[in-house]
C-alpha cells in the first residue's frame, strides 16, 4: 500500500521479510503498531494508514488531533 511504500521510502522497509527477526514482512491492510510522529508525517505526506481508534493510546492525541485520527479510521 501507500503508507508502505512511503515508509520504505524514508528508510523504514516494513514490507521485506526478515526472517532473521522472524518478521514476514508487511502487506497492505497487515495490522500494525505505530508511532503517532510517524503517523502525523505519513499524514502531513498525504499517506497515512487507517487507524484503530479502539487500539490507539490516548496519549496519541498529545502529537495527532483527534480529528485527524477519526479521518483515517479503519
Amino acid at each position: 500500500g501507500e503508507f508502505l511504500a512511503y515508509s520504505a521510502y524514508v528508510g523504514n522497509d516494513l514490507s521485506t521479510p526478515r526472517p532473521e527477526f522472524h518478521f514476514p514482512g508487511l502487506k497492505p491492510g497487515d495490522p500494525w503498531c505505530l508511532c503517532a510522529a510517524r503517523f502525523l508525517q505519513a499524514h502531513d505526506e498525504g499517506c497515512a494508514p487507517k487507524v484503530s481508534l479502539e487500539a490507539t493510546h490516548m496519549r496519541a492525541l498529545e502529537i495527532v488531533p483527534l480529528e485527524v485520527l477519526q479521518g483515517h479510521a479503519a
